[in-house]
């Protein structure tokens, strides 16, 4: 009988895939090719405040997990794409939820931010709008 992956278990390997999914370096990658191929040098712009060291290392490890394609074309310099695969275009879709409950949600957010940092915890901010 198989067993059911555990995510908890740090040697399981649905933690590794959630571990890649939750790098915020590769979820605005995957936001950003869901509509479109870039260059190398297009997705840096992007992204700010990415290094060149950090955009090359998550593009590998995308590419490796099979959810990226690179194609490089035999041009000088060599030019380089990145699109997503099938199976990038899957995780995508899920990724850009979060992105739109973020953008959605930030007011919230930030305003529960706050209260904490006057320490005025949830259940005193509902009681003293009351």
């Amino acid at each position: 009988m198989l067993q059911r992956p555990n995510p908890f278990d740090a040697q399981c390997p649905t933690r590794r895939v959630l571990d890649r999914i939750g790098d915020k370096w590769a979820v605005l990658i995957l936001i950003l090719l869901e509509h479109e191929t870039l260059r190398f040098n297009e997705l840096r712009r992007r992204i700010e405040a990415i290094s060149q060291k950090m955009l090359s290392q998550t593009l590998k490890s995308l590419e490796r997990d099979g959810l990226i394609r690179r194609e490089a074309f035999p041009t000088v310099p060599v030019t380089v794409e990145y699109s997503l695969t099938e199976l990038g275009r899957t995780l995508a879709v899920t990724v850009d939820s979060l992105r739109i409950w973020a953008e959605t949600h930030i007011g919230t957010v930030e305003e529960a931010q706050r209260r904490y940092d006057r320490g005025v915890g949830p259940d005193l901010a509902e009681t003293a709008s009351r």
